[in-house]
C-alpha cells in the first residue's frame, strides 16, 4: 500500500519529499555529531575502561553517522523514482560514497586499536605500526575492487579473479611494502626489536635509538641527532647489534686496556715487602724473594674493583695479561658498572682507570708510551751536558 501510494504521488510532490529527506538526513548527521557525540565521550571517559577513551575520542563515531545520510537515499531513492533512468547513476554514486565513508571508518577503527595497543604494556614495545598500516593498505584496496566493481557494474568476485592473474606484477609493485609487512612481522614475533632500542649497524651509518618502526621504514636517531632510516627487511636480512640485553641486565661492561712496559716488572724488593704485607688485600697471599710487582699490581686492582660501589660484585671482575705486544704487555680490566647510563657509565670507567694509573708507581710500574718529540729533545740535551 505504501509503495502505491509513493507511485500516486505527483512529480512535484516527490520533488519535495526528496529534499525534506536530504535536510533531515543531514540534520540528524549534524545533531548527532554535535550533540550525541560529547555525550558518549563523557560516559567513556567514566569507565574504568581506557579503550573506550580511543573509540570515542577519534573520528570513528563521526564516520558512523556520516553513513545515515547515504543509507537513506538508498533505501528511498528507489521508492520515490522507480524505473527512472537516472537513478541507476546516482545510485552508484551513492555507493561509492558509501564505500568512502566505509573506508574511513574502518581505517579510523584500525588508528584507534592502534592507540590502545600502544597503552597496552603488552603491545607497546612491540613494532606494530607496520601491521596496522599494512591493515589500512588492505582496506584501501579493497575499497578501490569495490569501486571498480560498481563502475564497471561487475561482481566483486569477478574482480578479484581478474586481479589474480595479475599477482606477479601486483608484487612487483608492492615488493617493498610486502617485504616490509613480512620483516614487521618477524621483527614483531621474535622481539628483534623495539622503538627505544638502541642498535647499531655499521653497514648503514646505524648508531643510536629506534624512534619509529613503520611498514616500510625503521627511523633511528643516532648519537649525534641525525636520523638514518633503514627497511624493515634490512634488519631480518642483515645482522645488527641490539644493546637492550644490556640495559636489561644488572651492569654494563668495561673492557680496558693498559699497555705496562715490560721493563719495569721485576721481584718485589724487600722493603716493598714489608710495606704490601699490611694491605688488606694481601691477606692469606704468601709474600717471598719470587714475588713479582705485577701480580701483586693484579691483586691489589681486583680488590679495588671489589670495593666500588659503582660495581657490581655480582659479576664477573678480572685483571688479566693479554698477549704481549711490541708495545708493552696489556693488562686488561674487565668489570661490570651497575650504572648503564652512557654517560655515567663512562664517568665511572675513567675514574677507575685513572686511580688505577695514579696507583701504578707504587708497585714500581711504568706504563708504555712512545717517545715524542719532546722526549727526544730532553733526551739530546742531557746527553749533551755529560
Amino acid at each position: 500500500m505504501e509503495q502505491e501510494a509513493l507511485l500516486n504521488l505527483s512529480e512535484q510532490m516527490r520533488v519535495i519529499i526528496s529534499c525534506a529527506l536530504v535536510v533531515a538526513a543531514y540534520l540528524v548527521d549534524f545533531l548527532c555529531c554535535k550533540l550525541l557525540i560529547p555525550v558518549i565521550r563523557k560516559i567513556a571517559a567514566r569507565t574504568a575502561f581506557k579503550w573506550d577513551n580511543y573509540l570515542t575520542g577519534g573520528k570513528v563515531l563521526h564516520n558512523i553517522f556520516h553513513l545515515i545520510p547515504p543509507v537513506t537515499f538508498l533505501v528511498a531513492l528507489p521508492l520515490l523514482y522507480p524505473g527512472q533512468n537516472w537513478t541507476s547513476f546516482v545510485t552508484k554514486a551513492l555507493y561509492i560514497y558509501l564505500i568512502v565513508i566505509g573506508t574511513r571508518l574502518i581505517n579510523e577503527f584500525i588508528s584507534s586499536l592502534y592507540a590502545i595497543s600502544s597503552d597496552s604494556d603488552l603491545l607497546r614495545d612491540k613494532p606494530m605500526k607496520g601491521v596496522y598500516q599494512m591493515l589500512k593498505v588492505l582496506v584501501v584496496c579493497v575499497a578501490v575492487i569495490l569501486t571498480l566493481g560498481v563502475l564497471l557494474e561487475r561482481d566483486f568476485t569477478t574482480l578479484l579473479a581478474g586481479l589474480g592473474a595479475s599477482a606477479a606484477v601486483l608484487m612487483l609493485i608492492f615488493k617493498d611494502t610486502i617485504l616490509g609487512l613480512v620483516a614487521g612481522i618477524q621483527l614483531s614475533a621474535h622481539d628483534m626489536l623495539r622503538p627505544g632500542d638502541w642498535i647499531v649497524m655499521e653497514k648503514y651509518g646505524v648508531n643510536g635509538t629506534v624512534e619509529e618502526v613503520t611498514l616500510n621504514t625503521v627511523k633511528v636517531r643516532n648519537w649525534d641527532n641525525t636520523i638514518v632510516t633503514v627497511p624493515p627487511y634490512a634488519l631480518v636480512s642483515d645482522s645488527f647489534q641490539n644493546w637492550r640485553g644490556m640495559r636489561e641486565s644488572e651492569g654494563r661492561r668495561v673492557a680496558r686496556s693498559l699497555n705496562i712496559d715490560v721493563n719495569s716488572i721485576r721481584f718485589c724488593t724487600p722493603e716493598e715487602l714489608e710495606r704490601f704485607s699490611s694491605e688488606a688485600w694481601t691477606e692469606g697471599r704468601a709474600l717471598d724473594s719470587n714475588t713479582v710487582n705485577l701480580g701483586l699490581f693484579r691483586t691489589a686492582t681486583e680488590h679495588y674493583l671489589c670495593t666500588l660501589a659503582q660495581v657490581n660484585t655480582d659479576l664477573r671482575i678480572l685483571v688479566r695479561q693479554l698477549e704481549p705486544t711490541s708495545e708493552g704487555l696489556p693488562i686488561q680490566l674487565y668489570f661490570f658498572t651497575r650504572e648503564k647510563d652512557w654517560v655515567a657509565h663512562e664517568h665511572i670507567a675513567a675514574d677507575v682507570i685513572e686511580h688505577i694509573i695514579a696507583t701504578m708507581p707504587r708497585f714500581g710500574l711504568r706504563l708504555f708510551q712512545k717517545p715524542t718529540g719532546e722526549d727526544i729533545k730532553n733526551h739530546w740535551k742531557s746527553t749533551s751536558r755529560d
